[in-house]
């Protein structure tokens, strides 16, 4: 009894708290749910008064950007007013000299017209003169003419010969005389140096131990430059230096340059020797070009083609009666140029066409025909002005003076060839010569390269293996000497030494 009494007891209790918890609970909830309100409505309050605030102050700064706004307008109104006066101003200005230009215009043409009436009046009375004269002279006024004139040629016939033939004479005397004076003094104005090209060419060494190198065991090193550039390569007794000798200025430099690489590479066999010659022909061709540009530059004329100037920079390894080919065209260009200015022709087209007129020398080797035509034909592949080429083509009087400028081309040529020192003929037949013994060995069949060394007396002459054999290379080199002995002359016997080289070449993998 007593222990149910306590469970009614403690159920009572348990749940008397949980009546009491929950009621507790909603009280707080109230109270937390009152404050939050409380927040919201503060910081609604805090949010429109800011809010007031912001609008006020862009009221306020929209209220001061229209009086900007309306300040500058008038501003600009009264900048407007003001340029609509000027305006206006102007056209009072234009419309009054408008009106005095009318008035002036009118009175001009009213003096005009008098004029004109009083030169017909004077007319009139000139032909009535006119008419009074021939009446009472009973001559024409050309019948009256040619009656006074030859009076006074039958009166003074013999005077007026006589000042005729005087003035002729003077006429004559003075043109001869400022001709003179004109080439005298263009000659006087280009006295340069002409420096005759030789057959030799000297390279330094830095010792004679290098010497040994070039060479090369039982001399493979010297004989595979030799064959390489298709010079002679002179090792003798001077202390320092080597000699390389061919007529062909082009060989010479680039074996000149291939040595001197040789020389600072220090390896000299031949295996390099062929690498270094190849880089020696490009850097040749680099100076080629380089002298054509510089030639133009020198006589001022700028604006030919590139590729023209690289064929007009080859004229610097040729040479015509010893003289420098392109050294001579420099020369020409400079003496037409004057004589051009002289006469008062065109100067632009004497100085270009004496720059180009031995233009075709560069390539007549390789082409067909004289080198007035190849240069003709090279001029216009470049599309060259016509008058150009006309001032050009007759330097040699192969096609006739078409122009002031083509004589001028040739007088320069003359004054350029034929001052003293500027050409030696007998070093220009040297060098035909041994062009000549070169081409006659070329034109066989199988024959790769050609070279005249030692000063013609020996031809070289490397054959392709494939297609020659060691009979037949034996077979050429009669063949050969019989048609040097038919077709050539010269002093003494020349050596013709055919070289058969077989090279067998395979690869690793």
């Amino acid at each position: 009894m007593n222990l149910t009494k306590v469970v009614l007891l403690a159920a009572f209790s348990g749940l008397g708290g949980i009546i009491i918890g929950y009621f507790l609970h909603q009280l707080v909830t109230l109270r937390l749910k009152s404050s939050a309100e409380l927040k919201i409505k503060q910081l609604l309050l805090d949010a429109k008064t800011k809010a007031q605030h912001a609008v006020e102050e862009a009221t306020k700064k929209a209220e001061t950007i229209l009086e900007e706004a309306k300040r500058e307008e008038k501003a600009a109104l009264v900048q407007v007013r003001k340029l609509e006066e000027k305006v206006l101003q102007k056209e009072e200005n234009i419309e009054k000299r408008r009106e005095n230009l009318e008035k002036e215009t009118y009175q001009i043409k009213e003096k005009i017209e008098i004029l004109r009436v009083k030169k017909e009046e004077l007319e009139v009375v000139e032909e009535q003169k006119r008419k009074e004269l021939e009446k009472i002279a009973s001559l024409s006024e050309i019948e009256a003419k040619e009656e006074l004139f030859k009076s006074l040629e039958k009166k003074y016939e013999q005077d007026i010969l006589g000042h005729i033939q005087k003035l002729e004479m003077i006429g004559r005397e003075e043109l001869e005389k400022r001709g003179k004076d004109i080439l005298v003094s263009v000659i006087q104005r280009l006295a340069s140096s002409t420096a005759s090209e030789v057959t030799t060419s000297s390279v330094s060494l830095p010792s004679d131990d290098i010497k040994g190198k070039i060479i090369g065991k039982e001399g493979r090193n010297i004989r595979a430059l030799e064959q390489a550039t298709g010079v002679e390569i002179i090792v003798d007794d001077t202390p320092g230096s080597i000699v390389v000798s061919s007529f062909d200025p082009v060989r010479r430099q680039i074996a000149k340059i291939a040595i001197e690489n040789l020389i600072l590479d220090g390896r000299i066999q031949p295996a390099r020797i062929e690498e270094t010659v190849e880089k020696a022909k490009g850097e040749v061709e680099k100076l080629i070009k380089q002298k054509g540009e510089t030639a133009a530059y020198e006589t001022g004329v700028i604006d030919l083609d590139p590729r023209l100037l690289t064929v007009l920079g080859r004229l610097y390894f040729r040479t015509s009666y010893g003289q420098n080919v392109l050294q001579h065209s420099i020369e020409m260009a400079h003496i037409a140029g004057m004589l051009a200015a002289e006469l008062g022709v065109d100067i632009n087209v004497s100085k270009k066409a004496a720059l180009l007129h031995d233009i075709g020398k560069a390539m007549d080797h390789e082409i067909q025909g004289t080198h007035v035509d190849i240069g003709r034909r090279i001029l216009q592949k470049f599309n060259m002005d016509e008058a150009v080429i006309k001032a050009m083509q007759s330097h040699h009087e192969e096609y006739p003076y078409e122009t002031v400028e083509s004589v001028i081309v040739q007088v320069a040529d003359a004054i350029s060839g034929a001052r003293p020192g500027a050409r030696r003929d007998t070093l220009e037949n040297y060098l035909k010569r041994l062009e000549d013994l070169e081409k006659i060995a070329g034109s066989f069949e199988g024959v790769e390269k050609t070279y005249a060394i030692q000063a013609g007396r020996e031809i070289r002459i490397f054959v392709t293996p494939d297609k020659i054999s060691d009979l037949e290379a034996k077979k050429l080199a009669r063949e050969i000497a019989d048609r040097i002995e038919s077709e050539l002359k010269y002093p003494g016997e020349i050596k013709v030494n055919v070289i058969r080289e077989s090279r067998i070449i395979e690869y690793a993998r």
